[in-house]
């Protein structure tokens, strides 16, 4: 599959806002990865290998807090980190994820 042009991507990006509430889809869990020590995301037929970063964004997605909260979260744990940066940053990560039905938003 041909990657996205950007006009596709922010239109993608626009569905995942700041009163979205996202959270892992049905069938997705987080588990903690031994070998590499740190954490992967596991869907039917799919693993994805998580930074420390997608695992700091994906531990909040509980379906009760907002997009919004999550961003005022991370940028509250990691020091100089633009709220505006942090944001557009999230909300693709998470359309990204919303496409490969690995993360639903509520």
């Amino acid at each position: 599959m041909p990657a996205p042009r950007r006009g596709e991507r922010a239109a993608r990006a626009a569905t995942v806002t700041g009163g979205s509430r996202p959270r892992l889809g049905r069938h997705v869990r987080m588990r903690p990865d031994r070998p590499t020590d740190g954490w992967v995301l596991l869907g039917p037929e799919t693993v994805v290998v998580l930074n420390r970063t997608g695992h700091a964004v994906l531990r909040l997605c509980d379906g009760e807090r907002t997009v919004d909260d999550i961003v005022a979260a991370l940028v509250a744990d990691f020091d100089e980190a633009d709220e505006l940066v942090v944001g557009e940053q999230v909300r693709h990560y998470l359309a990204r994820l919303v496409d490969r039905n690995l993360v639903a938003l509520g």
